[in-house]
């Protein structure tokens, strides 16, 4: 066994000094930390470890960007042995002050407390500073949703928009945006009325991406409205239309959801037109992820469950279903109490 010196200005020094190097080899910890600087750890940390884990390309690209955007610029000369928990404390206060959105500042710790575990794993920490800090809190919001008339408005503007199935179909399921343009044919049903979420399509740095839902509720059995069955009907017709019109050069994706070539659309190119036809409609501050949220608050305004509400947006447990769209209890409790009254006939 290699044999270690401890030097002190007094007892005292040394023996806590002792006592720290004993805890260390007693978990297997490094006896000194690493010099290296969180710069230089970073860039090795998100070219082989974040690519080998078992996250998802949008997620690797987001966590790189992170590294680079904030963290680099913030502590990236500083050691990796002198990074501690009031230097993490510091950067969450430096990024609240700088106007970030709670999201963004917990996503900023979270990518910092990531790299660093990799770094206790490989020897190079004896214990990750990031872990000792709480992290920062994201208060949940009402969900954003559209009124009866609201969407009604939403609906006459895109009238006759190439894209309206699209939109028509997010709106009466629910489905998050690459849900809906991961859609297959073969994941339709049109006579049965459902669909199968099994795709999502996302643009990573390695281009547009078809990859599984992230979670196991994600992957699930979607009910159709009738006047969505009769919609998709209609678009498939048209789509056998353009496919005719672009001969040789059509791409056969087996995509619900394509260009006039059959190549996948771009996420940002869908995001922005819906944008355009909301202004349209006369309707501030709606946005694509709007039509989810609505299509969960018309589901639970007419009467839904809640568990069903959540087994048809996919979320991962029922008290997401439940303290997001905690907006539409009150009606629901009003509307208890009026039909107690007309049971029971006071």
């Amino acid at each position: 066994m290699k044999r270690r010196t401890v030097y002190g200005r007094t007892q005292t020094e040394v023996r806590s000094k002792m006592k720290v190097l004993r805890e260390r080899l007693d978990a297997g910890a490094p006896v000194k930390d690493t010099t290296m600087s969180l710069s230089a750890w970073l860039e090795d940390w998100s070219t082989k470890a974040l690519p080998a884990s078992d996250r998802k390309q949008a997620t690797i690209d987001l966590y790189a960007t992170i590294a680079r955007k904030h963290l680099v610029p913030a502590l990236g000369t500083r050691p990796l042995d002198r990074i501690r928990p009031s230097d993490v404390e510091a950067l969450i206060v430096s990024k609240r002050r700088a106007g970030l959105a709670p999201s963004t500042v917990r996503t900023i710790y979270t990518v910092l407390r990531a790299a660093l575990d990799i770094a206790v794993r490989d020897g190079l920490l004896g214990r990750n500073p990031a872990a000792a800090v709480r992290r920062p809190a994201v208060e949940r919001q009402d969900a954003a949703f559209l009124t009866v008339d609201d969407a009604h408005r939403l609906l006459d503007s895109m009238r006759g928009e190439r894209l309206e199935p699209l939109f028509r179909l997010m709106l009466a399921t629910g489905l998050r945006r690459g849900e809906a343009l991961g859609l297959h044919w073969s994941d339709v049903d049109l006579d049965g009325g459902t669909l199968r979420v099994r795709w999502t399509l996302t643009r990573t740095s390695k281009g547009l991406q078809l990859g599984e839902p992230k979670t196991e509720k994600s992957r699930r059995s979607v009910p159709l409205p009738r006047s969505t069955v009769t919609a998709l009907r209609a678009h498939r017709r048209q789509q056998a239309t353009e496919q005719l019109a672009a001969g040789e050069a059509w791409r056969d994706s087996d995509l619900l959801f394509t260009t006039e070539v059959g190549t996948p659309l771009e996420p940002r190119n869908v995001l922005r037109r819906f944008e355009t036809l909301a202004e349209r409609a006369g309707l501030r501050d709606v946005h694509l992820h709007t039509l989810r949220h609505s299509a969960a608050s018309f589901l639970l305004a007419a009467g839904t469950h809640t568990k069903v509400v959540q087994e048809h947006l996919g979320h991962s447990s029922y008290a997401i279903t439940a303290d997001i769209y905690s907006h539409v209890a009150p009606a629901q409790r009003r509307e208890a109490a009026d039909r107690l009254d007309e049971a029971l006939e006071w």
